[in-house]
């Protein structure tokens, strides 16, 4: 397997110098910091990255105060007790993205998220202390327990709340190909399991986070 340091050269290489490649890599949290964001912020943030997916996301983003106050600020517990009168509400609200099958997932990860508090003391408990070197058994977890958060939206979701995470996009599926990861796009569980183990590597190789490493490697891609 290709070692970190040589993907890094080479994406410096791309992007100008190692001062332009820092200035791209996204922000980590660590688990203090993740611990402390409310509940209600982790379903907003998983309602409006599930709502923008396959949609454009400009028009997700201006429409987003109308959002939160349709569903109630994304109380959990409210949100979870949504009667089928308002249901219907929100599928005839003409301030929001009218998308009956997205609407009813938000309830079902109000719900997910109520449970994961039952269970951990807060969501934010559970998001934050899931070990970082396993973020494909959390995306198990979101796909299996959550509703519409497989492929990118459930990684997405993370990214942007700060949770150290990595992203498989086409660029970042080249460069695992490259590197002697995988022989194409991972998709199944042991493809995915030689993906984690690699960051796992990288990581210790170069004590950057997951998300840094995703990065890269999506930058030392050629465009």
């Amino acid at each position: 397997m290709q070692c970190f340091k040589e993907i890094w050269d080479r994406a410096c290489l791309r992007k100008g110098g190692q001062d332009e490649l820092e200035a791209l890599m996204p922000a980590v949290e660590n688990a203090k910091k993740l611990r402390a964001i409310a509940d209600d912020r982790w379903l907003s943030n998983m309602t409006k990255r599930i709502f923008q997916a396959g949609f454009v996301w400009k028009v997700i983003e201006n429409k987003w105060d109308d959002f939160e106050e349709a569903f109630w600020g994304f109380d959990p517990g409210r949100v979870a007790l949504m009667s089928d009168e308002d249901l219907d509400r929100l599928v005839s609200d003409t301030r929001i993205i009218r998308n009956g099958q997205k609407i009813s997932a938000v309830q079902t990860n109000a719900s997910f998220i109520c449970d994961l508090a039952r269970e951990h003391g807060s969501a934010a408990a559970f998001f934050a202390d899931w070990p970082d070197d396993d973020f494909i058994g959390l995306l198990d977890v979101l796909k299996k327990r959550g509703k519409r958060l497989g492929g990118m939206t459930g990684p997405y979701f993370l990214r942007t709340m700060g949770k150290d995470s990595f992203m498989i996009n086409d660029d970042t599926s080249i460069a695992l190909v490259r590197a002697g990861v995988v022989d194409k796009k991972p998709t199944s569980k042991a493809a995915l399991t030689k993906v984690q183990q690699a960051f796992n590597e990288w990581s210790q190789e170069s004590g950057r986070p997951m998300a840094h490493i995703s990065k890269t490697l999506a930058c030392s891609v050629d465009g």
